[in-house]
């Protein structure tokens, strides 16, 4: 299941991460996001313990969404060592996303 990023715990849980962390930026009302949904909480099972993956709800969260100007979604970032250094907009197949967690090894 992926874990669910807030305003409060984002510094700790994705910023400090000694691994990489793989952050879905959703919304409960958009469509492509629930499409999203079972891939993300999929691709957390897999990589447990290598990849954090989760979920921030960007209607819940607005101070995240802001400071990384998510302007649609799902939105998906990807960061290793505190910094963002992938990002990825619109709906994907799941080989997509995992191409793109292979490369942060």
């Amino acid at each position: 299941m992926a874990f669910q990023f807030t305003d409060a715990n984002f510094q700790q849980e994705a910023l400090k991460s000694n691994i990489p962390v793989i952050i879905d930026f959703y919304a409960d009302w958009c469509g492509p996001c629930k499409m999203m949904a079972p891939i993300i909480d999929e691709l957390a099972t897999q990589y447990e313990g290598k990849v954090k993956i989760g979920k921030v709800n960007t209607d819940e969260n607005r101070a995240i969404a802001s400071k990384y100007n998510i302007m649609s979604i799902p939105t998906i970032l990807f960061i290793k060592n505190g910094e963002v250094v992938d990002t990825t907009v619109g709906a994907l197949p799941k080989q997509v996303i995992e191409q793109k967690i292979n490369q942060l090894f």
